[in-house]
């Protein structure tokens, strides 16, 4: 059996599209589930009468932390096995709700030099099936380059001054 061919820094233009990452629609079990695990108890992720009567909300709020998990599964799967997820940065502008089909999103942005390794700029976000965007974002994912060394483990981050 044969590996893939390595994924650098050098396979990578500006404009180029992730693969996206479709989650849903996601149901009340999928967040009482994550609710559990985060041992976030709050009634907007798992009461409908509560959420809708007291809060006035339109239904239950995706949590914010499932949110950031499936960024981070975006960018690990596309990062992986070569690279390294370095920074993520997102903010949540609007609320996602129980029923919602979620698309995530990303595109290289930019490209920088640092000595042992590259670094590629990711604008990123996550929509739902009506086209809002609810979590508009950025990140930093580092390649080797082509026949140089790979990421060193654990990763180390440039120092600032040596990123072209």
């Amino acid at each position: 059996m044969t590996s893939a061919k390595p994924r650098c820094f050098d396979d990578f233009a500006i404009g180029d599209d992730l693969p996206s990452l479709t989650k849903g629609p996601l149901s009340t079990i999928h967040l009482v589930r994550w609710s559990a695990a985060m041992e976030n108890w709050h009634r907007i992720h798992f009461d409908h009468p509560y959420t809708v009567e007291h809060e006035g909300l339109k239904g239950l709020l995706i949590n914010g932390t499932f949110k950031q998990q499936f960024i981070a599964q975006l960018l690990t799967d596309w990062a992986r096995p070569d690279g390294w997820v370095w920074k993520m940065n997102f903010q949540f502008r609007a609320m996602n709700i129980v029923g919602e089909r979620l698309t995530l999103w990303a595109r290289v942005a930019n490209k920088r030099q640092a000595p042992d390794f590259g670094l590629v700029d990711v604008e990123m976000g996550i929509v739902n099936e009506h086209g809002v965007e609810s979590t508009p974002g950025t990140a930093i994912v580092a390649f080797p380059y082509r026949h140089k060394q790979p990421l060193p483990y654990p990763f180390v981050a440039p120092v600032p001054a040596e990123i072209a």
